[in-house]
């Protein structure tokens, strides 16, 4: 166990959005910190899900609300008593904000502020941790990666609404949160993540092995468009880094964070899909376009999480991918548990961490 996961240890944490993807990936390493894990979230969206995969309710106190009841929130936070809070409840679907832009705004924006008027009235809450995405920043489509300080400003719905719980995040820091509960208050713009146990719709990945797996064709829309693609553990390993670091070092972790991988790792979709296919079976291809905005180009600037908390991940693209078919060859091919593969390749990202 390293230093920062030392200081985690035995917490009281809370996740929301834990039935998610990378809520239960972040559990299930919490769990390895004998945290007592809460969890505060709607019921999985997806058949199957990872969270019901690796039967996290063993090791998760569940409480399965709605983070836009502004009363059931405060009562759930005031019961538990949390440490901590890291806060990942999101609608984070580009596609669903188009369809549904009011349940966008309402969870991404109320439902952050309902988190963090919890916090501020409760005494036992030592840190909150706001995750929102790299898709915040106004983008200009250039050819450089996005700064903390940049400007912010997303134009469809889900960075819209992603951008506009950064500004309530940073007035609960800078102002609110000084009257009543002073906890310790930081941001994280993730960039794109891929990993097994993602099964939700209108993501790559899952659009991929459903393609695969029912030999059917994966339609591909903005097969040109450029991420910062890294493993969900790359993630989450910032994620309770940096909540390691607001209990111990506040001055020093508060803020807007940066987690994205080095930019040679930034690949097209179709890089992506062709890296995918060598590592497990290629799909049939299907280009169409796409009559929605997305960003072409988008990366961003890691260098703060780099030099301050010490964060980088041992992974790199070609790992990445890897790891990710991996995943799901082991549990569509060879059958394996979900927990049994996730454990093997959360031990060894965590090796490759003091290696």
């Amino acid at each position: 166990m390293q230093e920062w996961e030392a200081a985690l240890s035995k917490r009281r944490i809370l996740v929301t959005g834990h039935t998610g993807f990378t809520g239960a990936w972040l559990c299930r390493w919490l769990s390895k910190l004998d945290c007592e894990i809460f969890g505060l979230a709607l019921a999985p969206h997806t058949v199957p899900s990872l969270y019901q995969g690796i039967s996290a309710d063993k090791f998760v106190e569940s409480h399965i609300q709605d983070i836009n009841d502004a009363r059931a929130v405060m009562r759930v936070v005031s019961t538990i008593e949390p440490d901590c809070i890291i806060h990942l409840a999101a609608q984070s679907l580009v596609h669903e904000s188009y369809a549904n832009p009011l349940d966008t705004f309402s969870t991404n924006i109320m439902g952050t502020v309902n988190i963090l008027e919890a916090a501020r009235q409760a005494s036992s809450v030592k840190s909150v941790l706001c995750i929102t995405t790299d898709k915040v920043y106004r983008n200009n489509e250039w050819h450089w990666p996005y700064r903390e300080n940049d400007e912010l400003g997303g134009k469809d719905p889900y960075s819209a609404s992603k951008s506009a719980a950064e500004i309530i995040i940073t007035s609960y820091r800078e102002t609110l949160k000084a009257h009543g509960n002073d906890y310790a208050l930081a941001s994280a713009r993730g960039g794109n993540i891929i990993g097994g146990g993602d099964w939700a719709a209108s993501r790559i990945v899952p659009d991929f092995v459903r393609a695969v797996s029912n030999e059917a064709d994966l339609i591909l829309r903005n097969p040109e468009a450029t991420r910062p693609w890294q493993h969900v553990l790359s993630l989450v390993h910032g994620y309770l880094l940096l909540t390691a670091r607001l209990l111990d070092n506040r001055d020093m972790a508060e803020g807007a964070w940066n987690f994205g991988p080095n930019r040679n790792d930034a690949a097209s979709v179709r890089t992506l899909v062709e890296s995918l296919s060598a590592s497990w079976r290629r799909p049939r291809i299907e280009y169409q376009k796409s009559g929605l905005h997305e960003a072409r180009f988008l990366s961003l600037d890691s260098t703060k999480a780099h030099e301050v908390l010490g964060w980088k991940s041992p992974w790199e693209f070609d790992d990445v991918v890897k790891q990710t078919a991996g995943w799901y060859a082991k549990i569509l091919d060879e059958k394996s548990t979900a927990l049994s593969v996730c454990d093997s390749q959360l031990e060894s990202y965590r090796e490759a961490l003091v290696s």
